[in-house]
Order: structure tokens, then C-alpha cells, then sequence
């Protein structure tokens, strides 16, 4: 099976280039997915995307990708489940798989109720704000960055 790294859509982000634009531009997540996708393979990694608008799939999605010895990690946009799943938290904890959290927008600079993200606590990275090239940045970091679980990584040899 080949190396591959997981990118992962939540709820509405299906509405991409369509859904306020103003906030989050006029790409489309196939725009999203063409960039992953190729970013990947300038790495020599295949790139699987998957979007849900639930929130039970997602947890799925981040279990198989934990169990997966040929997952490099997960580019995770939650969208609204980021504020609010504790199941999500606990997927991403509970497999140890690792996962940079995307947001196109700022959530910072939004809503109050978005100030808060459940999972930056068991992200390894977060990128936000930076629009649609956050993720091409998040699949960066995955391919290049040394894996925080490994002994290697820690200057340490088991």
C-alpha cells in the first residue's frame, strides 16, 4: 500500500466557493482537493480526501487513519465540529494519529462560539486564516516534518 496522508472535510465545507464567499473565498472544495492532491505527490505521497456533514464518519475516518501503518497523518477541517466534538477530540487522542487542524478563515477573528476549538489540544499543528493554501501548507508540514511520536524524532533511539 502506498504512503498516503488523509484530508478531511466536515460539514458544509462541501459548499466551498459558494457559501459566503466573502469569508471563505470562491474556491471549491474540489479546488481544495486538487491542491492537496498534487502537493502530495510533489512528496511522493498519495492524498485520500473525504468530506461528511457527520460528525460519526469523521470519527470513522480518523480511527482508519490511526490504524493505517501507511497514514502519514490527517489535514483535518472539522468546520462547525470543531467547536463542539469532544468525539473528535477523543478519536484523534485515542489513535494517536497525527493531525493539523485547517480553518480557511480565522475563527479568531469570527464569532465568539468559535473561539474555541476541541481539537488544537490534540492537534500537532494548527493553520488558520490563511485561506485555501493552508492546506497545501498543512500537507507540507505532514510530509516533511518529523512524526512527534517517533524516537527519532525526539533525538533518541529505542
Amino acid at each position: 500500500m502506498a504512503r498516503h496522508i488523509v484530508v478531511l472535510n466536515g460539514p458544509n465545507l462541501n459548499l466551498l466557493g459558494t457559501r459566503e464567499p466573502e469569508i471563505y473565498g470562491t474556491a471549491t472544495l474540489a479546488d481544495v482537493e486538487r491542491l492537496c492532491a498534487d502537493r502530495g505527490a510533489e512528496h511522493g505521497l498519495e492524498v485520500r480526501c473525504r468530506q461528511s456533514n457527520h460528525e460519526g464518519e469523521l470519527v470513522d475516518a480518523l480511527q482508519e487513519a490511526g490504524r493505517d501503518p501507511d497514514c502519514v497523518g490527517v489535514v483535518l477541517n472539522a468546520g462547525a465540529c470543531t467547536h463542539t466534538s469532544v468525539a473528535l477530540h477523543d478519536a484523534i487522542k485515542g489513535t494517536a494519529v497525527r493531525v493539523v487542524e485547517v480553518h480557511v478563515s480565522n475563527p479568531h477573528a469570527r464569532e465568539p462560539f468559535r473561539h474555541t476549538s476541541y481539537l488544537s489540544p490534540v492537534a500537532e499543528m494548527v493553520v488558520a486564516g490563511a485561506g485555501v493554501p493552508g492546506y497545501g501548507w498543512a500537507v507540507d508540514h505532514l510530509a516533511t516534518a518529523p512524526d512527534p511520536r517517533s524516537s527519532d524524532a525526539r533525538g533518541t533511539r529505542a
